[in-house]
């Protein structure tokens, strides 16, 4: 199947993949993801400054070229490294940039580990709360169902019954709207409805 035309939209850098199949590393826009370390040209004077060669630093998950640098992802068995070489000239001294922002000490932590697997060293742990635990994964998973299911029509007992929750059926009128279960999937829904109009974005920043 062809890729459909790219968009920048609302969730950020023309996807790597076709967004149907997300199977395989996405490149997400750098300032929504904190993860993310970047590079550019060294100042004049900083000449041994050391050029960076994601291809010798290990397997390239993702490698995307643009008018605004080059986006890369390396494969790290401690966890991946989200690069963007806003100068991409083979060769070049680099060095990072670290914007002063509410993710600054993430930034930090993310440097700190790609420039520990420059040296050859461990690179250590991802910075916590990257990226999503199991059970933000599983509470994702349902919130997706849900909303797709109330897209379609279905209502909320409908929903709670495909989710599992099969004695939504057997409740009262009464007894169903003051449930436990009907909080819970009309919980899903909002969220889920929520993260389809932009929300998702909040899922690339630390937690």
């Amino acid at each position: 199947m062809p890729l459909k035309r790219r968009s920048r939209g609302a969730g950020g850098y023309p996807f790597a993949t076709a967004p149907d199949d997300l199977s395989e590393p996405v490149v997400w826009r750098p300032e929504l993801t904190a993860v993310t370390v970047i590079l550019d040209a060294a100042p004049e004077g900083f000449e041994a400054a050391s050029p960076v060669d994601p291809r010798a630093i290990g397997a390239l998950l993702a490698d995307q070229a643009g008018i605004e640098g080059r986006h890369v992802i390396v494969a790290d068995a401690a966890g991946e490294h989200r690069l963007w070489l806003r100068d991409a000239t083979p060769g070049r001294p680099l060095a990072a940039i670290i914007p002063l922002d509410k993710d600054f000490l993430t930034r930090i932590a993310s440097l700190l580990r790609f420039h520990r697997r420059l040296l050859g060293r461990a690179p250590g742990p991802l910075p916590r709360g990257w990226p999503l635990t199991a059970y933000r994964l599983a509470r994702l998973d349902l919130m997706l169902r849900a909303l797709d299911l109330r897209r379609e029509g279905a209502t909320y007992r409908q929903i709670a019954a495909e989710l599992g929750r099969e004695d939504a059926t057997k409740l009262s009128a009464s007894d169903w709207k003051m449930s436990a279960a009907r909080s819970f999937v009309v919980r899903l829904v909002r969220d889920g409805t929520a993260m389809m109009n932009g929300d998702y974005r909040k899922l690339l920043r630390i937690r």
